[in-house]
């Protein structure tokens, strides 16, 4: 997984790994959800693989727009 950058300095986002077709984040607790074209969107999943890369907003995205919307959890 790529480091979130966490350029606002209070993300609960701690990494992230980008896929052709869904985004893997793992937050503060350890959980990595995977976020996929069929789960979340087309539209959703591709602007948090932006957010990420940017690294900033990721977690205020997941939160307002794709919260549940995640296909798979890992521990």
């Amino acid at each position: 997984m790529t480091a979130y950058a966490n350029l606002s300095g209070d993300s609960g986002v701690q990494a992230y790994r980008i896929g052709a077709r869904q985004i893997a984040v793992r937050f503060a607790g350890g959980a990595v959800y995977v976020y996929t074209h069929a789960s979340a969107g087309l539209e959703h999943v591709e602007h948090m693989k932006l957010l990420a890369q940017a690294g900033r907003g990721l977690a205020t995205y997941i939160s307002q727009h794709a919260h549940d919307a995640y296909a798979r959890k890992e521990p």
